[in-house]
């Protein structure tokens, strides 16, 4: 297995017009700095510098980050790319690093790095809260009482399709692990490596010491977070794994993106809302106490690069992982690369240089794609649905052990 990627593909830019890439960034992202400077009062200094960075992403050039910032956090950047990137476009360097700088940015115009009376307060948590205080989310999660009368590995698989499916509006129907609905999103997944998953992971006999450890890399907070911690206790209780690391981001990232204080938004929100979910918070908490789950916040996981760029402690520990699981879509970017990979292009290459057996659970939402089949891509191709790659509708799950 080579340890890079063979013959790389083009990196992908956001240069081209009526692209993907171009309508993040834009469109999305001024659409996001309106939503921020709409959520919060912010002070005459913090408005302006959101108009800037507002200014900035229409027809201005990258900076790098202010006098203000953090000395090491400037060197980080530095060493990340700024002294690269400054001075040129937003739309003519790498996407996932354009996309990574903006939410930088984004963070010192409103004065998250203080000092000051904005320090640390997010900028996303009033959607975030939202989402998850929304009776969307008590349906979801009444759900989980129905799942208690079905067969261990029914109940197993409809936690893993939660996971990956979590950031859909749709989590009760996929947690109740029956109905036609369910088997719709089943035909739309593009590859299903789960075998592959439960085989590094399977389940040990009541009283037997579990040695394995789950590594979950998270994406999205609110109603991603909450399925992804119930696998996490799920898999503790079905004595699959032994220990879980859950890595969040350390600070506030791409809108929804977790971090330590959404874990504990989610974790409250499970032991309040009672019955079976309820069950799930409590031996989370209990396993949180005890060392079994732990949650790390590496300044690696918000940087603008791939993970074949990762520092060596991170590395050591993914490799010391029974498997590393990585969720949603920037993750699997980072994973795989950022590029135009012909989408036949094989999961197990393009990985190899990750330091251990590695999954991606991810809902499509760039263009980004390998490890398809070539009629796998033919379908998807002839069936009409030009944004398949972008629009959600489809999702993977796959795995190099």
């Amino acid at each position: 297995m080579p340890d890079t990627p063979p013959e790389p593909a083009p990196v992908i830019l956001g240069d081209e017009p009526g692209s993907f890439p171009h309508s993040v960034l834009a469109e999305r992202h001024p659409a996001i700095l309106r939503q921020v400077g709409e959520a919060f009062p912010y002070d005459p200094e913090r408005r302006a510098g959101l108009d800037a960075l507002l200014a900035s992403c229409a027809d201005g050039a990258i900076e790098p980050l202010p006098d203000a910032a953090d000395p090491a956090d400037r060197r980080r950047w530095a060493e990340w790319g700024t002294d690269r990137y400054a001075g040129r476009s937003w739309f003519d360097v790498p996407w996932l690093w354009a996309e990574s700088h903006f939410y930088r940015r984004l963070l010192d115009a409103v004065g998250y790095f203080g000092p000051g009376p904005w320090q640390g307060v997010d900028p996303f948590r009033p959607a975030k809260l939202a989402e998850l205080g929304s009776p969307e989310t008590d349906e979801e999660l009444a759900a989980l009482d129905d799942l208690a009368g079905l067969p261990a590995e029914e109940r197993t698989r409809a936690l893993l399709h939660g996971s990956l499916w979590g950031n859909r509006a749709d989590l009760g129907f996929r947690l109740s692990g029956n109905g036609a609905r369910t088997e719709d999103r089943v035909r739309a997944l593009v590859a299903d490596d789960s075998d592959v998953l439960w085989s590094l992971l399977p389940p040990s006999a009541p009283g037997t010491p579990v040695p394995a450890t789950l590594c979950l890399v998270a994406d999205n907070a609110g109603r991603e977070l909450v399925p992804d911690l119930l696998l996490v206790a799920h898999l503790l209780a079905e004595g699959r794994i032994g220990r879980a690391v859950l890595h969040v981001k350390p600070h506030p990232y791409y809108v929804s993106d977790a971090t330590p204080a959404d874990v504990l938004d989610a974790l409250r929100r499970l032991v309040a809302a009672g019955g079976a979910a309820a069950s799930y918070g409590e031996g989370l908490w209990t396993a949180l106490t005890d060392g079994r789950v732990t949650v790390r916040a590496h300044p690696f996981s918000c940087a603008p690069l791939p993970y074949a760029d990762m520092p060596g402690d991170l590395r050591a520990e993914f490799a010391s992982a029974t498997v590393t699981v990585l969720k949603g879509d920037l993750n699997y970017r980072r994973l795989v690369g950022d590029r135009y990979w012909p989408p036949t292009t094989p999961f197990a290459d393009v990985t190899g240089y990750f330091p251990g057996p590695v999954a991606a659970l991810r809902t499509l939402k760039s263009d980004v794609i390998t490890g398809l089949t070539a009629r796998t891509e033919a379908a998807l191709e002839a069936s009409g649905e030009r944004r398949w790659r972008t629009s959600g509708t489809h999702a993977l799950i796959q795995v190099r052990g």
